[in-house]
């Protein structure tokens, strides 16, 4: 959005409760009207009704004694009452049917859930011959491509209690494990991954990350086509270039920089 329509649409107020909630969100102790002010580059008389108006709505707590404000647990049980995943789900499904309408291939989305790679949402493509992949079917995280996304894209130490957690992985080689990390190291460069199915013959994926890598959570946006229907070379980049745009574009509509998958 545009500086200007940011300044055409500002609501003073309202920017100034956001700013005191964000400031005290990252305070341990309460703090006084004042220093609230200071912190967030106002006055206290600026900073007055805001204040009283978020205590009234239980945003905030204040002390009767020292008369200092901390953030209450309100935002917190708002927050709980909305499922990560429903939301994702909700956002995800018309722009996968767009994609699979447009573009002739089914596609599916994968979370973590239990080191383990779970489809949540599958749009069907209009071909009379398609893959279809169940909601809520799990697969191994190390062989499937959507697996490889998650874990290329997970922090060290989330990778690390996956492998702990994964029986492919425990029986590989020393050599095997370096192409592992070689090839992880390759779509956390590209963003996307194309290859032979490590779970199906005759079947060909790809696949990309929606969300920030290293991120709390993400997810995987994939595509898995019999190997015969991908066509000419060029369908390839094609294809993986629509993929990746599909899953950022899921990525926008869902708001993946406020982390949001932070309860999985």
């Amino acid at each position: 959005m545009s500086e200007a329509k940011v300044t055409k649409y500002a609501v003073p107020a309202l920017d100034k409760g956001l700013d005191v909630l964000e400031y005290l969100a990252t305070k341990s102790i309460p703090l006084s009207q004042k220093e609230i002010a200071d912190g967030i580059g106002r006055t206290a008389n600026e900073i007055y009704r805001v204040l009283v108006g978020l205590e009234q709505r239980g945003y905030l707590i204040r002390d009767e004694l020292s008369g200092k404000y901390r953030i209450s647990l309100k935002l917190f049980t708002l927050a709980k009452r909305v499922s990560p995943v429903d939301k994702l789900r909700q956002v995800a499904i018309p722009i996968m049917e767009d994609f699979a309408v447009a573009y002739g291939h089914s596609c599916h989305l994968s979370v973590l859930y239990q080191s383990k790679v779970m489809v949540i949402v599958h749009a069907r493509g209009p071909a009379p011959v398609s893959l279809s992949i169940s909601e809520g079917t799990t697969f191994p995280l190390v062989p499937s491509t959507s697996g490889r996304i998650l874990l290329a894209h997970s922090n060290a130490d989330v990778r690390a209690m996956l492998y702990e957690r994964d029986e492919s992985y425990q029986n590989m080689s020393k050599t095997e494990i370096a192409q592992l990390d070689a090839e992880l190291n390759s779509i956390v460069e590209q963003g996307v991954c194309f290859r032979p199915s490590g779970l199906t013959e005759g079947v060909t994926d790809c696949a990309a990350i929606v969300g920030q890598p290293e991120g709390t959570v993400i997810a995987a946006l994939a595509v898995s086509s019999l190997t015969s229907a991908l066509g000419q070379p060029t369908d390839k980049e094609e294809l993986i270039q629509a993929v990746a745009a599909t899953a950022r574009q899921i990525a926008e509509r869902v708001g993946c920089d406020a982390s949001f998958l932070n309860n999985q």
